[in-house]
């Protein structure tokens, strides 16, 4: 099979995971996808080409791209003071990446992925909590045995 069949599928399987997750998954993947953005930034921070400055730059705003993306997620009516702390927090990583791209700063990197990571896992147990929500049956769904 061709490199670009190969794509192809992941592109059809990626946009399936996407058209069937739950809101948290959502927000999840975004984590993800941010995360492994920082990643690609340090790695190209570590390559020797020319186009090392080019490659960090572009994984950086691709983050600032995600996290701007959780930010429009967010309902500041609804959500009270949790989306509102939210914003503020998605508002300083931004702020950290600009920071970073400007002053080729690692520091500022591990400072956001160490934010990411923490809200990541809290959206991760809000989606186990409601997978055992859902696996739970309901109150006296069982069989009646007494006549």
């Amino acid at each position: 099979m061709a490199e670009s069949q190969h794509k192809s599928i992941a592109k059809l399987y990626k946009r399936k995971q996407v058209e069937s997750a739950s809101p948290a998954q959502l927000i999840v993947m975004l984590y993800d996808a941010a995360l492994d953005q920082l990643g690609k930034a340090e790695l190209a921070m570590e390559d020797t080409t020319p186009r090392r400055i080019e490659k960090y730059h572009n994984a950086l705003i691709a983050c600032q791209n995600i996290i701007t993306e959780l930010i429009s997620s967010l309902d500041l009516e609804k959500g009270g003071e949790i989306a509102t702390n939210l914003f503020n927090l998605y508002d300083y990583m931004i702020y950290r990446l600009v920071d970073a791209n400007i002053k080729k700063d690692d520091g500022s990197i591990h400072e956001v992925r160490d934010l990411l990571t923490t809200l990541r896992s809290s959206w991760v147990e809000i989606l186990n909590r409601e997978k055992n929500v859902r696996q739970q049956p309901p109150p006296n769904a069982g069989l009646n045995l007494q006549g």
